[in-house]
């Protein structure tokens, strides 16, 4: 089964038009999850983790949206391959003409796991909760978002300028909504004295399909049956078990020998001659692999003059480069994935002669230059240390002179957030499925700062961030999608590079495979094959 996601729209488009209605041990796959939907067993999935947290509103990376996803809900949710209108989950929605006011009413009936009902004041604090934890990497999701209670079912979200994306924002796991008596109960705050993580690094206070029964930051997750649920997406399995499986080969080994009954980050050639037995759904995914060049002169030193980066983006052969990234991968045409409205029609084609000049210009004079990345976190079934290395090959041909310091995810990711990184080769996926998901890249924004990149270094480009932002019909903000995306392709401080294929496999025991942009693989929509 392959699938096209090319097409792929704003999710505040449809929302704008219209008002929403109403195994055992956990270490190999159960034989039981072949039998009838209603046979329930053990699923195990193998997938490389970028994973730091169980606490939704802590959680800011694609593992933890998969896995969350599954144990919580959100107001508003996609509905397996669909990221173009947000559906009802916990609440129905409608929004003012300007769209700065949105009501969401609590659908009869719903429950949190424990049996408690879900009520206005779980909302609240849920999200006021992730806006009050300012060291949270979700917190800037609810920037000038303002929640207000109007009845026990019902909350009125608010903004001072228009927020057509916001829809498609609350349906991102990070603002999950949480039994607020029980995460009070241990430790939540609305402010940054919450110490509910640890509690919720081992139990969970959701209301999704299946509950957290384990988690292990370096080795697997364990989800056990909601059997509480009252939602939609039904629980087809007694467990789900997701590993950490960080090198594609291992996955796919597993997958073929019956180890594991799905694998998330197999490359286009991989699941090329899987065969009969497997069944496959490839995409051209949100994510993208970029070089970052920071323009604090205290971080960055060298690679602080602009020419620096201009010098970089011109040395690179990237049809060399997408070669190592298999089928179904495509070149990077800028910040914004090219399934997006507003992106670039074409990437950056390699001038040699434009990047010496540019390196002439910038002072360099062949001082090594540290190349960061995580080497053990494929994207798509791209291995980032191979693609380090032929950038580390053709930028020696310019005469830049990069060492090579990978490092786990987990070390990695932390200087990388706190902009300690002069040169890192890094991947940004949406946090909802909306072209606006790819403004923090901006001048000023979360990670244009992660660049050492301030709103006064580029006034022009951080001016089309607030147009985008602030646009009030959808035509308007296409537009300045499409300024910004020129303008980021043009200069700053990134070098887009590889657009990975996404190429989910399971086996045909199993039905439902689904790709999402936010959340990668929907396990809420896995069941066992009839």
């Amino acid at each position: 089964m392959a699938r096209s996601y090319r097409h792929v729209a704003a999710a505040v488009i449809a929302a704008a038009a219209i008002a929403l209605a109403g195994c055992s041990g956990g270490n190999s796959a159960s034989n039981n999850s072949s039998g009838s939907s209603s046979s329930g067993g053990t699923l195990v999935v193998d997938t490389a983790f970028s994973l730091e947290t169980g606490d939704p509103g802590r959680n800011y990376v694609p593992t933890g949206n998969m896995v969350l996803h599954a144990v919580y809900d959100t107001l508003l949710t996609f509905q397996g391959a669909d990221s173009t209108t947000p559906k009802p989950d916990i609440a129905t929605m409608k929004q003012n003409s300007d769209a700065t006011e949105f009501t969401f009413t609590i659908q009869d009936g719903r429950t949190f796991s424990d049996g408690t009902p879900i009520t206005a004041d779980d909302v609240v604090f849920s999200l006021d909760r992730v806006a009050g934890i300012t060291d949270s990497k979700a917190n800037f999701l609810m920037t000038g978002i303002t929640v207000t209670k109007v009845d026990d079912k019902t909350v009125k979200l608010s903004t001072k300028t228009p927020s057509l994306q916001l829809p498609a924002i609350v349906t991102n796991p990070s603002l999950a909504i949480l039994n607020s008596k029980v995460v009070k109960k241990n430790g939540g705050t609305t402010d940054d004295k919450d110490g509910a993580k640890s509690w919720l690094d081992a139990n969970s206070a959701g209301s999704g399909p299946y509950k957290l029964q384990s988690l292990d930051l370096t080795t697997q997750v364990v989800l056990v049956k909601n059997d509480k649920y009252d939602g939609e997406d039904k629980p087809a399995y007694d467990k789900i078990v997701v590993r950490n499986i960080s090198q594609s080969s291992t996955q796919l080994t597993n997958l073929k020998g019956g180890d594991s009954n799905v694998a998330v980050d197999l490359s286009g050639d991989q699941v090329k001659n899987l065969g009969d037995g497997f069944t496959v759904d490839s995409a051209p995914s949100a994510e993208t692999l970029f070089l970052l060049i920071n323009q604090d002169k205290n971080v960055g030193g060298v690679t602080a003059n602009p020419k620096f980066a201009e010098a970089v983006r011109y040395a690179l052969d990237y049809d060399k480069l997408l070669e190592l990234a298999g089928s179904g991968s495509e070149q990077a045409t800028g910040v914004v994935p090219p399934m997006f409205p507003g992106a670039n029609k074409t990437g950056v084609k390699q001038d040699l002669d434009k990047a010496k000049a540019a390196l002439v210009a910038s002072g360099y004079t062949g001082q090594e230059v540290k190349l960061q990345f995580p080497n053990d976190n494929p994207v798509g079934g791209v291995e980032f240390t191979p693609v380090a290395e032929r950038v580390q090959e053709q930028l020696k041909a310019v005469g830049i002179n990069a060492t090579l310091a990978p490092a786990p995810f987990a070390t990695e990711v932390q200087p990388y957030v706190k902009a300690q990184e002069a040169f890192s080769l890094w991947y940004w996926g949406p946090d909802y499925a909306d072209t606006s998901s790819f403004l923090p890249f901006g001048p000023g924004q979360k990670v244009g700062l992660r660049a050492g990149w301030t709103a006064e270094a580029d006034p022009a480009i951080a001016d089309l961030v607030t147009k985008a932002q602030n646009a009030t019909t959808v035509d308007a903000r296409n537009t300045a999608f499409s300024d910004y995306a020129k303008a980021m392709q043009e200069s700053g401080p990134f070098v887009p590079l590889i657009v990975p294929g996404i190429n989910l496999a399971s086996s045909t025991k199993v039905a439902g495979l689904e790709y999402n942009v936010t959340w990668t693989l929907d396990l809420r929509t896995l069941h066992p094959a009839k």
